[in-house]
Parts: C-alpha cells; sequence; structure tokens
C-alpha cells in the first residue's frame, strides 16, 4: 500500500491543517479541477475541515459530465441501429441525452455493453464480423492513450468493423474558460495530477504566466489534497503565482512521451461543445483524417441536431464553479442518482452525485 496509506495520514493531515488554519489571513478561492478530487475532498470531509477563508469551487473536470447532450444522443442513436454493438465505460450508461440514455435504450433492445477497456471492443469487434463495434470514447487526456491505441491496433490488424465515437476534452483550455468567465471569481488552482502524469506539465505554464495565478498539480489522496492546498495559499499569501507540483512521486515535467506520441498519431486538437458550458476553442481530440474509418461520426454520417438542456438543470454553473449542488432547486428532489436531470448527478466523478452520496461529511453551509 506504498504512495497510499502515507498519503491518508491522520497526523500528516493534521499538521497540514494547522498550518492553513495559521496562515491563512485573508477569503481566497481555490478549484480543484477533477472531479476525482472533489468526491476525494467530500468523502473525507476535508471541506468541513478547512478554514473558513478557504473556500474549494468544484470545476469542470468531469469528463462524463461535459459530454454534450447530443453526443449523447449519436451513442444512442448507433446503439438502437440493428448491426451496432455500442460499447462504453459504466459512467456513461446512465447519463441523460435528449430523449434517453444508453440504459434506456439497452431496455429497448439495443446490444449496449459495458467494458474496462477500449481494447476489449476491438476484441468484441473481431468476434462479431457480422456486427459494427463501436466504442463510446470518453476523457479527458488521460484516457486518450487506450482510445488512441484501440484505433491502431484496429488498423493494423484489419478489424474493419471498429470504430470510436470520440468525446475527448482537455484540462487547460478548460482553466483558461474558466478564468475568462466574468462569472468565475478564482484564485488559484489544483490541477488533476492524473492528467499531468500523461501529459506533463509545459502547458500550464503559460496559464500561470497569463492569469497570474498559482497552479499546483496534485493528487488525489486527502494528504495530498491539503498539501496542495497550502501550496496554493502560500503562494497567495505571499503574492505569488507560481506552477509547482505536488505529486511528484507521479508526474514528471516531460510527462508520458511515449502516451503523448500515441495520442498525436490518432487525433488532433480540434474545437469542443462542452455540456452546460458552450465551445471551447482547441479543447478536444479529433480523430485524424488518415484514420477516419475509424471514427465513426465519419463512418456513419451521423446527422444529430444539438438538443437544450433540461432547463432544471443548472449543471452549467456547477460546471463552472458558480453554483454549489446543493444550491439547485431540485437537488435531492426531481434530480437524484436514480433519476438524473444531469450528468453530474450520476457520474462517478460528479460533484452533485459527490454531494448526494456524502451529505454527513458536509458542512451544513456549504
Amino acid at each position: 500500500m506504498k504512495f497510499i496509506n502515507e498519503y491518508r495520514d491522520p497526523a500528516l493531515v493534521e499538521v497540514l491543517m494547522e498550518r492553513l488554519h495559521k496562515e491563512v489571513s485573508k477569503p481566497w478561492s481555490i478549484m480543484e479541477v477533477c472531479g476525482g478530487q472533489t468526491h476525494s475532498l467530500v468523502k473525507n470531509g476535508i471541506l468541513r475541515m478547512l478554514p473558513d477563508k478557504v473556500r474549494m469551487v468544484h470545476g469542470p473536470g468531469c469528463p462524463v459530465c461535459v459530454t454534450p447532450v447530443h453526443l449523447i444522443d449519436k451513442a444512442v442513436y448507433l446503439a438502437l441501429h440493428e448491426r451496432v454493438i455500442l460499447c462504453s465505460f459504466g459512467d456513461m450508461i446512465r447519463v441523460p441525452g435528449s430523449q434517453m440514455s444508453l440504459l434506456e435504450a439497452k431496455a429497448r433492445g439495443a446490444d449496449v455493453r459495458i467494458l474496462y477497456s477500449p481494447l476489449e471492443a476491438v476484441s468484441v469487434a473481431k468476434e462479431n464480423p457480422d456486427k459494427e463495434v463501436v466504442f463510446f470514447a470518453v476523457g479527458f487526456e488521460t484516457t486518450a492513450p487506450a482510445n488512441a491505441l484501440s484505433v491502431i491496433q484496429a488498423s493494423q490488424e484489419g478489424v474493419s468493423n471498429y470504430s470510436i465515437l470520440a468525446s475527448h476534452v482537455l484540462v487547460p483550455p478548460a482553466i483558461e474558460a474558466v478564468m475568462n468567465d466574468d462569472d468565475s471569481q478564482i484564485d488559484g488552482f489544483l490541477a488533476a495530477g492524473h492528467v499531468c502524469t500523461i501529459m506533463g506539465m509545459e502547458e500550464y505554464y503559460p496559464l500561470v504566466d497569463k492569469y497570474r495565478i498559482p497552479i499546483v498539480v496534485t493528487g488525489f489522496e486527502p494528504v495530498d489534497l491539503l498539501q496542495g492546498i497550502y501550496m496554493v495559499v502560500s503562494q497567495l499569501e505571499k503574492g505569488e503565482a507560481r506552477l509547482e507540483n505536488q505529486y511528484e512521486r507521479v508526474v514528471k515535467k516531460e510527462g508520458n512521451v511515449d502516451a503523448i506520441g500515441v495520442i498525436h498519431q490518432v487525433f488532433e486538437v480540434s474545437d469542443r461543445e462542452w455540456r452546460g458550458i458552450g465551445a471551447i476553442p482547441m479543447s478536444g481530440y479529433m480523430v485524424r483524417e488518415n484514420y477516419s474509418a475509424f471514427d465513426a461520426d465519419r463512418k456513419f454520417n451521423i446527422d444529430i441536431k444539438k438538443a437544450n438542456e433540461d432547463p432544471n438543470c443548472i449543471a452549467g454553473l456547477v460546471l463552472k464553479g458558480i453554483k454549489k449542488p446543493q444550491e439547485c432547486p431540485q437537488f435531492g428532489k426531481l434530480c437524484t442518482p436514480q433519476n438524473p436531470l444531469g450528468a453530474p448527478m450520476v457520474s462517478s466523478e460528479g460533484a452533485c452525485a459527490a454531494y448526494y452520496h456524502f451529505a454527513n461529511t458536509l458542512d451544513k453551509n456549504l
């Protein structure tokens, strides 16, 4: 359990909390970008323990949550096609589209399969040569290498009945969108350690310089998060703005060069629509032209019109950190994990799901 137990050490937590409470002198708003970090903050009771002057703001770092409605609709459309086997990670199955979710499509007879790796989907395609197999490729930079590898493998093995429906989004453009939003007042960021494990840290230096904000690359365990928060607060109290790496045991400055190479072989950067947020320029990956035979969008020529969000859902405001989940009038009422109005209530990294499942750890004033 190395790198786990020592980062859940109550004694270290007490030391960091004592330092935070002693050194913070004014209100600061810090955004943790990653939904996994949000869940760790909530379920471990860290939000309740922080000084009143330190306010954590939950960011758009849940790729399932920001997958736009029309892409869910495309996946449902494909799933309902009689010749298609639609494969996906489990998180996507219950996310509502404009008409239904993939789970509801499955209930109507669609062949929807939950897999743990896109490479499994290539195997499914080889086992079912009379079917078209589509993998719903959702995620930040973290899952992009495996999705790219599945395309490369299918290409090399001549598996022509395999394709991916790509919905990849990128973290640095999301941070820039938050900083450019007039309604967002963020003083510093915790960057997602797993994304930086793949991509490295170079993309964050321009953000620090442009917006004069501290960014600390942070892990996911309680001590990781508290140390990251402390590092951000220390910079803010000193009037500094630097990029720091709390997650040095995993993240290297250059990232994983081989993984980056695989990503760039299959994908190119493109504009991307974010659910609840809107279009962010150059914030996603699309399949390159030379792999177009494995791009479900091109292969099936899907024409799905953009659909509006449920008017009762404030997911966009939650994803931008403007509102907390409990500030939604429908939280825990019309919107529950069993009947979600928006993706943040059903995703395992969604802020609304975290607040719903771990309500007993939250300060009543949050």
